[in-house]
């Protein structure tokens, strides 16, 4: 069996550009973007392993990334690149009711990932699988990669986390429901935001949500709920995270650092309380800077919040 990180994500990155507000300048910011890949760089940068299984095009932007990744010290060993396909692209823009997200991704190199493809001993390896409902919507072939690395990950031991990150400009909302119900029934922690699974349920109540997505079989729902905290949820428990408060610039990459702050600290040893405390603050740090990887958080960083708020109490 192959050597693997301790979390291995799959998905689709993304070159993203990125476009402050009037009075930050006009520029556009170029930056990295793809949730998955978001949510290993988080991971990585509170210490824990991890690596990303994708494709890439033979283009500057796939070249970007690979130098991104050995920056982070994310493993890519497994990232191919595709001989045609080009990398995808995001922009985001900001307005008073939040931002916005553009694509150029039809017929990536990541959406033309195969089951074939998958490196099943590197998954196998890992403690954790990370999949998302975007990598799972961007082609029927990747929906199938993310379906096999899920099955591949099961057979192995591993434990699988999901997010249910919903783009209604990729698939129709009973597509998503139905794909994501079937994900969540075969996922070990699975990360919704608050947002999204209204959507999705047609339930208001974080509560509801929780209740609804914990008898589809999830055992853990860490369920994201931007200014009003989080709430961890089990068959035995139920913990509410109140908000770190900060001055908000972005929270473009918020969700995905929430993701992989949980599962580093879950790896870590930490118990569902401390890893969700140390998610929330490493989430609201993430979104005072523009772009989804620039503003995330280390470790130092983040225990240096936490430990201040335990002073103050």
């Amino acid at each position: 069996m192959s050597t693997a990180p301790s979390i291995v994500c799959l998905g689709e990155p993304l070159i993203e550009f990125n476009r402050p507000r009037e009075g930050d300048g006009r520029t556009w910011l170029q930056g990295f973007g793809g949730d998955s890949q978001n949510v290993a760089i988080a991971a990585a940068r509170q210490g824990a392993s991890a690596g990303y299984v994708t494709s890439l095009g033979q283009d500057w932007m796939g070249d970007a990334f690979l130098d991104l990744w050995k920056a982070e010290d994310v493993d890519s060993s497994k990232v191919s690149r595709h001989p045609t396909a080009p990398t995808g692209v995001s922009f985001v823009t900001h307005t008073e009711a939040g931002h916005k997200f553009d694509y150029l991704r039809k017929n990536s190199a990541a959406s033309l990932m195969q089951p074939e493809d998958l490196p099943l001993d590197y998954i196998a390896g890992a403690r954790f699988l990370h999949v998302s409902a975007i990598s799972q919507a961007i082609s029927d072939s990747a929906r199938a990669t993310c379906d096999a690395a899920i099955t591949a990950a099961h057979a192995a031991g591993v434990k699988v986390s999901y997010d249910t990150n919903l783009r209604l400009r990729l698939w129709d909302l009973d597509a998503a429901r139905h794909t994501i119900n079937a994900t969540i029934a075969r996922c070990d922690i699975a990360l919704p935001s608050l947002d999204d699974s209204q959507q999705l349920t047609s339930l208001t109540s974080p509560d509801d949500i929780a209740d609804f997505y914990l008898t589809l079989g999830a055992p853990i729902v860490a369920l994201k709920m931007s200014a009003d905290g989080c709430l961890i949820a089990t068959a035995k428990e139920r913990l509410r995270m109140p908000p770190h408060p900060v001055t908000l610039v972005d929270a473009t990459g918020a969700g995905d650092t929430f993701d992989g702050s949980f599962l580093a600290r879950l790896l870590a040893g930490d118990d569902l309380q401390s890893a969700a405390r140390y998610a929330n603050v490493a989430a609201a740090l993430s979104t005072q800077g523009y772009g989804a990887v620039t503003p995330i958080p280390r470790r130092a960083d983040v225990l240096a919040v936490l430990k201040g708020v335990a002073n103050s109490v």
